[in-house]
């Protein structure tokens, strides 16, 4: 089991303009370019990013394999941020294409800074309790549900640990 930081760069779906000047607008992100989860292992050492790892790109909406580079896990932070600051590289090794290339990648070059202060708000060795990490993952509990019903060993399972994640009766 692993929990930290998830980044992921995705394109935005165009959609037809609604409405007057002033009119709320349908924004769509959608398909996804590549990922960085920058996380801790629950049975490993707080703050060693012993599962941090990324995806380069995916498979319609299913990541690629993951690329274990030895700098995600020595330096998370500042290898996100280098990343960040070419997004433009990032999608197009993805072998996909920004609409605007040059004024896409400035304005998330000139954002990463506060992408990487972001995702640090939710480093794993922040996670003082399994409510807080409950909480900070609340989003992903259909998918936690899979991977729990999935393990090959259950009795294995720190079930103490993963309780807030456990439906009641299970």
């Amino acid at each position: 089991m692993e929990h930290g930081a998830r980044v992921e760069v995705r394109l935005l779906a165009p959609q037809p303009r609604r409405g007057s000047e002033s009119a709320a607008q349908v924004i769509v992100v959608d398909q996804p370019v590549w990922r960085a989860d920058l996380f801790d292992r629950l049975d490993g050492s707080p703050g060693a990013f012993e599962a941090a790892h990324f995806h380069p790109h995916f498979v319609g909406v299913e990541p690629c394999e993951r690329h274990w580079d030895k700098a995600v896990k020595a330096a998370p932070w500042e290898w996100l941020q280098t990343r960040l600051s070419d997004v433009a590289d990032i999608v197009a090794s993805a072998g996909m294409q920004l609409r605007d290339p040059a004024t896409e990648n400035e304005q998330v070059r000139a954002d990463a800074g506060l992408i990487v202060s972001a995702a640090q708000s939710r480093a794993p060795m922040l996670c003082r309790s399994k409510q807080q990490c409950h909480d900070w993952t609340r989003d992903a509990e259909v998918a936690v549900h899979s991977m729990l019903g999935s393990l090959g060993r259950p009795d294995l399972l720190d079930r103490d640990r993963v309780s807030p994640w456990i439906p009641v009766g299970a």
